[in-house]
């Protein structure tokens, strides 16, 4: 996890630009990288971290520290070798997890305070970074901070002013008069974010600016349920997967889930259709096209039963008409068989088989 701050600001301050953090919120990125730093402070717990801070480029995960280990983690080869080719950069993020991992308890209380928490056990997320669209060089951040799932606060970078809900209005007194955190929180975003994010695609550029196309598959749980149009595999994660009739994207009748994370680092995401009110003959007007940022050829998956994977089998429901005909054909078939072999009995009686025939017949012919 990445703390900019120079050693002559307050550990307080310090703190501030590190708690930028948690996925809690998601964001969807409009620029073309972009890196974000997670937090999760939970004061009390016995089992997971008091502090946890995670820096994520482009959505992979490249550090992470937390009050336990007290050590920055390198979570991919390529940060491992900036980490041992920049050692002046691996201190300052050793440093800074320590200041950080030790200064999460003030706001923590401060937190506890003003939403008068009174159980021991609680969670704080903070999810801030700075976004780099590398064709005009525009720069942007932001900075949220929530509790329990809910935001309760952010920051304006645009006006340098702290955004309250309902919840955090007890906070705004203290936090506004405080201009030094604010002057610092935009040399941050502004400045230091950036040029760290730099280093990072200058490392990490073969892994982080490859192309990875996806597996597009069919999925359908019954023959009524809708049809999911699957994605899995793509990096990065600036791609977009959606239903089309006549080459026209769909916007009703469809269900898009939001983009995922598989553990290889690629990405996921599916969109699903319903057909109750498609007729059979007009399946083949629908198709399901992905399509990735900075890449030319769509995927294009036809709407074809032919292919859609399935694990349904048919219910006990089946029309009872052929069930039934399928069994009473059977049934009389059975009771002829029965009926010939009873008349050839009455008739010849049982013979003993050819021994000599049958081992003819079996035997080994080497």
């Amino acid at each position: 996890m990445q703390t900019p701050l120079s050693s002559s600001h307050s550990t307080t301050t310090k703190t501030m630009e590190l708690i930028l953090l948690l996925v809690l919120f998601p964001v969807t990125l409009s620029v073309e990288h972009s890196l974000i730093f997670d937090v999760t402070l939970s004061p009390g717990h016995q089992t997971f971290p008091e502090f946890l801070a995670v820096s994520k480029v482009d959505g992979v995960q490249v550090t992470s520290c937390d009050s336990n280990n007290k050590a920055v983690e390198p979570r991919q080869v390529w940060v491992k070798k900036l980490l041992d080719s920049e050692p002046q950069h691996l201190q300052l993020e050793v440093q800074s997890c320590l200041d950080a991992s030790q200064d999460s308890t003030v706001y923590t209380e401060d937190f506890k305070q003003h939403f008068n928490v009174t159980t021991e056990v609680c969670f704080f997320q903070v999810i801030s970074g700075c976004e780099l669209d590398n064709e005009t060089g525009e720069v942007s951040g932001y900075n949220q901070f929530g509790y329990d799932g809910e935001e309760f606060m952010s920051l304006d970078l645009k006006t340098l002013a702290w955004q309250y809900t309902e919840r955090a209005v007890s906070l705004k007194q203290k936090w506004d008069r405080d201009k030094a955190r604010l002057l610092l929180s935009n040399n941050f975003f502004k400045n230091i974010c950036p040029q760290w994010l730099k280093k990072y695609l200058d490392y990490g550029r073969r892994f982080l600016q490859r192309k990875d196309l996806p597996s597009v598959s069919l999925l359908q749980k019954t023959s009524s349920s809708p049809v999911t149009c699957h994605a899995t595999g793509f990096y990065p994660n600036r791609a977009d997967l959606f239903w089309r009739k006549d080459g026209e994207e769909l916007h009703e009748d469809v269900d898009k889930g939001e983009i995922l994370p598989n553990h290889d680092g690629t990405f996921q995401m599916s969109v699903d259709l319903n057909i109750s009110s498609i007729a059979p003959e007009d399946w083949k007007k629908y198709d399901c096209m992905f399509q990735m940022s900075g890449v030319k050829d769509d995927i294009i998956t036809k709407l074809d039963k032919s292919v859609i994977r399935t694990n349904w089998v048919p219910p006990s429901g089946f029309p009872a008409g052929a069930v039934i005909g399928v069994v009473v054909g059977l049934l009389l078939l059975l009771l002829c068989i029965t009926g010939l072999f009873m008349w050839t009995k009455k008739t010849n009686g049982f013979r003993p088989a050819n021994t000599s025939d049958s081992v003819d017949r079996h035997s080994d012919p080497n």
